[in-house]
């Protein structure tokens, strides 16, 4: 897959504004003519990564609660959705490309490993003499090479816009880990430079949907509290004015209130900070040119941000119960990837017969079986290895 081979085809893209390109009607089958319906290239882009094993997982991989018993938690598919929701309404504003912005939205967290950051913590560190794991350079491995549903090539056939994108959409990437690294060199992202404005505004959406969606969860859980919450001046002005338009509402309705409102303002400064940033430019070249991000908070906005972000993580995400079944989580994955090293038996046949014999590609292959897993399944195989799931993984 290379640029070139993308540059030959009958569809291929043509400069369109902010956006990358603009696509004719395509999605032919592959070996015919007929055609799979008058889809732009994007929405493929979207339609393929909704379509796919990988993102089917996501519904049983860890947002903040690992493996939650209750079924109004978020997870990594519930997250992805609600991501791109904020995608398309900011790219919708903006002129962007509203297809493209949605896919990469839900395509950001396809790499993550079960039980999240700390699965990933866990693979970094079994991974650490093998070129280590980052699960941003993970999901462009899952889209570009693992999943692969297709009779003549590898991964999911995505454009270039999207690969570029979903590789560097919190910004340029100037050390690449060994996984981005080699699929840059097979099919080159301009690793250096930032990206299109739909890749940015997918990370900003990332960014307001967890921010305040884990606030819901954390009230829900009892491992939040309002009066804390309260205790930052902006939430506590949102409060009072949301108590002052429905003085009779119930409280939990007044608190969904409150994050609804938080998720609207929090859009509306990124509308207006970025259209004061983007003023006067006509192309994708000039956004690359600008050499910074810029659609963003505002920095008045961007302050009560990181002041909650601080919050969120002394408060939720290392509250002392997260803490614990994190380290049980790193536990259980570290004793998965020693099981699978030690003997390949234990692993299906399909990944099995794959297995490389030489490092480091055979721990990499290892890396890429853990991944795909979702929480169930990776406590699933830890029972059926060690005979037992560490007590402790589910703790709402």
């Amino acid at each position: 897959m290379t640029r070139a081979a993308y540059a030959a085809d009958p569809h291929a893209p043509s400069e369109r504004g902010f956006g990358g390109r603009e696509f004719d009607g395509g999605g032919s089958i592959e070996g015919s003519t007929e055609r799979r319906g008058p889809r732009t290239a994007f929405q493929r882009d979207r339609d393929r990564i909704i379509h796919s094993m990988s993102f089917r997982r996501l519904k049983a991989k860890t947002q903040v609660f690992i493996a939650p018993d209750g079924d109004h938690y978020r997870t990594r598919l519930t997250h992805s959705l609600e991501v791109a929701q904020i995608g398309r309404v900011l790219a919708r504003a903006l002129g962007l490309d509203e297809d493209l912005t949605e896919a990469l939205c839900l395509a950001h967290d396809l790499g993550h490993p079960p039980f999240g950051h700390a699965g990933e913590n866990a693979l970094s560190e079994a991974m650490a003499m093998f070129g280590g794991f980052c699960h941003n350079a993970q999901a462009l491995r899952t889209v570009m090479r693992l999943e692969s549903p297709y009779p003549l090539h590898d991964g999911l056939n995505l454009t270039w816009d999207l690969l570029e994108g979903l590789a560097k959409h919190n910004g340029p990437v100037e050390a690449p880990n060994w996984a981005l690294a080699g699929l840059d060199a097979a099919f080159p992202l301009d690793l250096g430079t930032w990206p299109s404005l739909e890749a940015q505004i997918a990370a900003i959406s990332d960014d307001i949907a967890y921010d305040n969606h884990d606030i819901d969860d954390g009230l829900r859980a009892g491992f939040l509290d309002l009066d804390d919450l309260l205790e930052m001046d902006f939430l506590s002005d949102q409060w009072r004015m949301v108590e002052k338009r429905f003085p009779s509402a119930p409280k939990d309705r007044l608190l969904r209130e409150l994050v609804r409102g938080q998720i609207g303002l929090m859009v509306n400064d990124v509308l207006e900070h970025t259209r004061r940033e983007v003023k006067g430019m006509t192309s994708v070249d000039n956004v690359r040119a600008a050499g910074r991000q810029l659609a963003s908070f505002s920095p008045e906005m961007a302050a009560h941000e990181r002041e909650l972000k601080a919050f969120m993580y002394d408060k939720l995400y290392f509250h002392p119960e997260q803490v614990a079944a994190a380290a049980k989580a790193r536990d259980a994955v570290a004793r998965l990837f020693a099981a699978y090293s030690q003997d390949a038996r234990l692993m299906p046949a399909e990944w099995r017969e794959r297995l490389p014999e030489e490092q480091p590609a055979r721990a990499r292959c290892i890396a890429d079986f853990i991944a795909g897993m979702s929480d169930r399944f990776a406590m699933n195989q830890c029972a059926e290895i060690y005979g037992e799931v560490p007590n402790g993984l589910t703790n709402v």
